[in-house]
């Protein structure tokens, strides 16, 4: 996280998932993307849920990634109270190894579409972050251009 505005908003369902979703912070900060994370619950806590990306546009959002596992309504909530895009990282539970938590936010209703990474694709969700934000912000796409050099070299 840097002292900048945040530009993408990471939201966990539950603090077992900061487990997995560290690895997407790590990757948002090495790309220079500052960040914001908070747990908030679709279930516990709709409240909180709905006055964050309620809110997210104009605290200078531009991106949200929501990560949850089992009935993993928290990227479609989310999705259903602001107008920017949703990237949602299914958790590998125990129950369905992470099945459940990816057919439900694959299959969203017309009108509140989400995209989703892998089952655990913490990494995955950054890079798409800053891949999204690289459409308008030449300095983001510079640093994806970099990132893939690097990969390949």
């Amino acid at each position: 996280m840097t002292d900048q505005t945040p530009l993408v908003g990471v939201i966990l369902g539950s603090k077992s998932d900061s487990a997995v979703m560290d690895a997407c912070v790590e990757q948002l900060d090495a790309l220079g993307v500052p960040n914001e994370m908070i747990i908030a619950s679709a279930h516990r806590m709709p409240d909180k849920v709905h006055e964050w990306a309620g809110s997210a546009a104009d605290r200078g959002l531009k991106v949200i990634i929501a990560a949850a596992g089992k009935a993993a309504h928290l990227g479609g909530v989310v999705a259903a109270y602001t107008p920017l895009p949703v990237i949602t990282v299914p958790m590998k539970t125990s129950d369905l190894g992470g099945l459940d938590s990816l057919l439900s936010m694959v299959q969203m209703p017309t009108g509140v579409p989400v995209a989703c990474v892998a089952i655990n694709g913490a990494k995955n969700a950054a890079i798409l972050a800053c891949q999204m934000l690289g459409t308008s912000m030449p300095e983001y796409r510079a640093k994806i251009v970099e990132y893939k050099q690097a990969q390949a070299g």
